[in-house]
């Protein structure tokens, strides 16, 4: 079987994020319980690639010191332990807002290819007093011939 030697890259930018701050403690290491954020959905036909994510503590409001752990979804119910991996963690600090000096982002690189169906979600250990974080992924959706051929009919 010959290998794939064409490097592939995505036809579309992706940008997708938590649509509420994360506010509610959840201190699982597997996922199969608590609250959990969806961040970012692969394409269900085509996978996704994640270069990153973000974090930001919520604008005009404190959040208190936690860690953030990412998980990866394999498309699966998030109840069920062996559809979810510990990815990686982030230590995300007690932030005070303010009018006069911007919050700090944070960062976590992840560079890897998801596969159709796929999802990343995230979950706080320990409750923010008022603020939450907010999680931005930057990545990419891959797109077959006919899906790019017919989005740029549209353009």
């Amino acid at each position: 079987m010959a290998a794939n030697t064409a490097p592939i890259f995505t036809k579309i930018g992706d940008v997708q994020w938590t649509t509420a701050a994360m506010t509610v403690a959840n201190n699982t290491y597997n996922l199969a319980t608590g609250t959990a954020y969806l961040a970012f959905s692969a394409d269900s036909t085509n996978g996704g690639f994640v270069q990153r994510i973000r974090f930001k503590a919520g604008g005009a409001n404190n959040a208190s010191a936690t860690v953030c752990r990412v998980f990866i979804n394999n498309g699966g119910a998030t109840g069920t332990t062996s559809n979810n991996i510990l990815w990686d963690e982030i230590s995300l600090p007690t932030t005070t807002a303010s009018a006069t000096a911007a919050l700090a982002v944070y960062e976590l690189p992840m560079n890897i290819a998801l596969p159709a169906g796929y999802a990343i979600y995230c979950v706080v250990a320990t409750a923010p007093n008022t603020g939450g974080w907010y999680a931005t992924v930057i990545g990419g959706k891959y797109r077959s011939e006919e899906q790019t051929s017919e989005l740029q009919s549209l353009a």
